[in-house]
């Protein structure tokens, strides 16, 4: 049975939620790279998520994506 997954991207309100408990000095730095990438806070912190669990990732929808290839090779 395939997953689906109805939300695939964080919320605004999740994101608010998850920066109140990093320490200062992240906070800074993904508010830094959101301004050099002209993009939301939240794809920031995505990126940055999906890219720690595969590399070629930009995305959560890219991780699914390549969840699903490798499952489909096997």
């Amino acid at each position: 049975m395939t997953q689906t997954f109805t939300n695939q991207h964080l919320s605004p309100e999740a994101i608010n939620q998850l920066v109140n408990y990093l320490p200062d000095y992240i906070k800074v730095a993904l508010l830094e790279k959101s301004t050099e990438l002209e993009c939301s806070l939240e794809a920031t912190i995505e990126m940055a998520i999906s890219n720690f669990l595969d590399e070629e990732a930009l995305s959560f929808e890219d991780c699914l994506l390549a969840q699903r290839l490798k499952k489909g090779r096997s």
